[in-house]
């Protein structure tokens, strides 16, 4: 059995992925994130039910995990926006990765995505 220290000594965050990115003229890497950015990455995604415009949910996730060669990340939470205006299909390369590197099942994606484009119900049409 693990000790605690084992845990946290173990080096499981090392795991990076190179993204070729033509629309760029290069490459990225693409790295895990820790238990606590997937936290917040979740809770920025879940927060963006009161503000749809904002969600940027690839974005985001891309930027989080877009680094440099020994995992550090490139973009702050500050940049997502201008990320976002990128090309789609270049996030979407990218943000496909990171799902995948980061066990992001399509089951919490879909969840994501329908909590932050959630609309407020229409009027009944009771007479």
């Amino acid at each position: 059995m693990l000790t605690a220290e084992q845990i946290l000594k173990a080096d499981d965050l090392t795991d990076l992925e190179k993204v070729e990115v033509p629309e760029w003229g290069d490459f990225v890497y693409v790295r895990k994130m820790n238990g606590m950015e997937r936290d917040r990455w979740e809770l920025m995604s879940a927060k963006a039910v009161d503000k749809p415009s904002q969600a940027n949910i690839r974005a985001s996730l891309c930027a989080m995990t877009i680094c440099d060669d020994k995992g550090k990340r490139l973009f702050t939470d500050n940049q997502i926006t201008n990320l976002g205006a990128k090309s789609s299909i270049a996030l979407n390369r990218i943000f496909e990765v990171s799902r995948n590197l980061n066990k992001l099942s399509d089951d919490d994606i879909d969840d994501l995505e329908k909590n932050s484009l959630a609309v407020v119900p229409a009027a009944s049409g009771s007479n």
